[in-house]
């Protein structure tokens, strides 16, 4: 599976995450893990492409997720 971000750091162990808002969560595997927390950076440093980049990567490779985190 093709990432959508250079460079990033991918862990070795899924990981319960839980959208902060609803309080509903989805076990990712790593790699989903590793966007997800560069979606999260992004925000913080309001790069938008950034953002835009990961959530179009989330919503094709991972739609119910996507839906449940980042929605």
């Amino acid at each position: 599976m093709k990432l959508p971000y250079k460079d990033i750091t991918v862990g070795t162990e899924p990981e319960l995450i839980t959208n902060p808002f609803s309080g509903e969560s989805c076990l990712l595997p790593p790699e989903a893990v590793a966007v997800y927390d560069t979606i999260k950076g992004c925000e913080l440093f309001q790069d938008y492409t950034g953002v835009r980049k990961g959530l179009d990567w989330f919503a094709e490779n991972f739609p119910k997720e996507y839906f449940i985190l980042l929605d």
